[in-house]
């Protein structure tokens, strides 16, 4: 039994010996095979925007106060109650002379035929392609992903057949017309561009905003929409995208966060911006009284979940306890919950242009600086709202006064209807050269400007 025992025991282990370089191959094997599941599950999804491009309307399309209202009279679309109170809006709008209205509204009567807004949007859509492509010689078949966004118009076809028929993109070229989404809708589209670009590796991706103005100026007399004839000019811009490694090295920036907050379950904010006709059956665009109020509630809402990604330790310990003791020592005479210091997390901030109480508001319950706030106040002034493009007017502006230094951080929020609130944080991750022509460079040695501050009377 011993004998049988021991004659097993050495069988074993030479057996052992025999196999061990072989189990070694196959340990070194799987160890590879680990290592490379690993790396390819947890490898960079990284979003680089490696340029954009904003439209420049000729001078001839400029609109200065004495022409709006000199239109206005002369097409006899408006009474004189509704002329002026569009020039008293106007006069505390922060809009300046340089803005431009397409060809269409200079006309008299102003034209809003489908023929002419499909004029304007190819004449944006055109211009901000075409000076991109060609500023880095790329060629369109090499686009992956086309998408577009303008809200109030949306023929057929597409706004992104346009562009494609125009400048032969790839027949399997993955292409998406968002419509409805408001000025909030250029986040809207970085942020469909960067879940499609999570699913197609090595890919181009080319994000076109704007608004057509043409087919939607409001001819009726309720107060509530002849705002929007007023706070929106024309305007888009372009903007290139790619998760390619070898496009890292000439990438502006890099998407660090994008978060996307929407109250439409609340019926306040749900009509707050809203596409309707009037009682004489004019269709226009509604902005209630409650819009601030709403778009302050959206913004804290969204901050809620933007401010664990990007604030300092310090600044969310200070909130959490001021939130705190509000909850739990709340007393008449107890300051409010803190703000955070959101410049300890940003060096530059690009508010949505949407009209002079809009940035004010912002800048006021952030608690930030007036230079902070300088690009959004700059962009309305000399291109008006130019809706979901206007962030991008705000960041050629940064780039053009040589303020966005490598590795600086900058915060776009934007707001649109339905009620939304929407963020998308960008890291410098490039040397910029301020004097690379851009929507700014022809003026930017002008700004900023001093807006005179109009009171109500």
């Amino acid at each position: 039994m011993e004998i049988a025992l021991l004659r097993y025991l050495s069988f074993t282990n030479l057996s052992v010996v025999a196999e061990f370089p072989i189990s070694l191959t196959h340990l070194l094997a799987i160890t590879a095979l680990i290592i490379a599941i690993i790396c390819f599950t947890f490898r960079s999804n990284s979003v680089y925007l490696v340029d954009f491009s904003c439209y420049l309307p000729p001078d001839s399309l400029r609109v200065p106060t004495a022409n709006f209202i000199e239109h206005f009279e002369a097409s006899k679309v408006f009474d004189q109650e509704c002329i002026d109170f569009q020039a008293k809006i106007l006069e505390r709008s922060g809009i300046g002379f340089e803005s431009c209205m397409p060809i269409a509204v200079h006309e008299i009567p102003p034209n809003s035929s489908l023929y002419k807004a499909q004029e304007e949007a190819e004449m944006v859509l055109s211009a901000i392609v075409k000076d991109l492509l060609s500023k880095h010689n790329i060629n369109p078949k090499s686009i992956d992903i086309l998408v577009s966004n303008c809200s109030l118009f949306c023929p057929t076809p597409s706004l992104t057949s346009m562009i494609i028929n125009k400048f032969g993109f790839r027949s399997n070229v993955k292409s998406v017309s968002l419509s409805g989404m408001g000025c909030s809708a250029g986040m809207l589209s970085i942020s469909l561009v960067k879940d499609l670009l999570k699913v197609h590796k090595n890919s181009v991706a080319l994000v076109l905003s704007m608004e057509a103005i043409t087919p939607n100026g409001y001819k009726g007399k309720v107060k509530s929409m002849l705002m929007a004839n007023i706070l929106f000019r024309m305007g888009g811009a372009a903007i290139l995208l790619s998760n390619r490694k070898q496009d890292k090295h000439k990438a502006k920036y890099k998407l660090q966060d994008l978060v996307r907050t929407h109250l439409g379950s609340d019926d306040q904010a749900y009509q707050s911006v809203f596409q309707q006709p009037d009682e004489s059956g004019k269709v226009g665009v509604s902005l209630s009284r409650e819009l601030l109020h709403v778009a302050a509630k959206a913004l804290r809402t969204n901050i809620s979940e933007l401010g664990p990604l990007v604030l300092p330790y310090s600044e969310q310990l200070k909130y959490g306890w001021s939130v705190i003791k509000q909850k739990i020592w709340f007393s008449a005479g107890q300051k409010g919950t803190y703000v955070p210091n959101f410049k300890k997390a940003f060096e530059h901030f690009c508010i949505h242009a949407g009209g002079k109480a809009v940035i004010d508001a912002i800048e006021d319950n952030l608690r930030l600086h007036k230079e902070d706030a300088e690009a959004s106040r700059m962009t309305l002034y000399r291109f008006g709202n130019t809706s979901s493009s206007s962030l991008w007017y705000e960041l050629s502006y940064l780039e053009a006064k040589g303020r966005v230094k490598k590795g600086d951080r900058v915060w776009q929020i934007a707001f649109g209807s339905g009620f939304k609130c929407n963020s998308a944080v960008w890291k410098c991750i490039s040397d910029l050269d301020p004097d690379l022509r851009n929507s700014w460079s022809d003026r930017i040695h002008l700004y900023p400007v001093e807006i005179p501050n109009v009171s109500d009377h």
